[in-house]
């Protein structure tokens, strides 16, 4: 069967997340949108997965647990995993791994977690958008422990891209998947190429263009498999 996706989509839990992106509105706009299947990846950390796993099941739309980690070597990986509880467990160690700075919301924005009712249940202390100690080989490794499918995340940007930061995509790392911002992009015929919105506001997740993949069933496990 083949599906719509947008698998890299950020909430109101990262501080360059729009407060608008609250769980009911981004699962509310996946189904305007008529998306069989989305993954809302928060700078290294879970916690507002657990509303959305839920909203999403509801409304019968497909979440992918997510987390677009930072490396040490601040490069993203957008990494999908096979479950909320792998995904929350490999945030727990994502926070510890961040350095001790503080969250200042009026110059990074707030980091809000939120239940199933859009109510705010917690903040994050932690600056979410600061680099983990793990360098990208350890990410790649721990969310692959976790049984999940680690991504190089949009490969063609200026910033925060395993292309800008390193020069090249390591072959040691055994990617076959890779996030594209803009495509078409040169070198990419060795890989699985996705597109998604990288939305931190609903605007830029309704403006995205629609993008699908074929899988033999609506599963978790089945879009991991096509992209591992």
């Amino acid at each position: 069967m083949r599906i719509t996706y947008d698998f890299h989509i950020h909430s109101c839990l990262s501080p360059c997340g729009d407060n608008d992106m609250t769980p009911n509105n981004i699962v509310g706009m996946a189904g305007i949108l008529e998306l069989d299947a989305i993954a809302v990846s928060d700078h290294n950390s879970a916690l507002n997965l657990p509303s959305i796993c839920k909203l999403g099941q509801e409304q019968g739309i497909l979440v992918v647990p997510a987390i677009e980690i930072t490396t040490a070597e601040e490069v993203h990986i957008l990494s999908l995993f096979p479950c909320l509880d792998a995904a929350l467990n490999m945030g727990e160690e994502l926070y510890a791994l961040l350095p001790d700075v503080p969250n200042d919301p009026e110059i990074f924005g707030d980091q809000l977690i939120m239940d199933e009712d859009d109510k705010v249940i917690g903040t994050v202390e932690k600056l979410l958008i600061n680099a983990t100690s793990l360098s990208i080989e350890k990410v790649f490794d721990k969310v692959r422990g976790y049984g999940g499918v680690p991504i190089p995340a949009h490969i063609d940007k200026s910033a925060y891209s395993v292309i800008s930061n390193l020069g090249f995509i390591p072959p040691e790392l055994n990617t076959r998947t890779i996030e594209v911002k803009n495509p078409p992009y040169p070198s990419a015929a060795d890989y699985k190429v996705i597109t998604n919105s990288d939305a931190h506001t609903l605007e830029t997740m309704s403006m995205h263009e629609e993008n699908t993949i074929e899988i033999p069933g609506k599963t978790v496990n089945n879009i991991l498999a096509l992209l591992s």
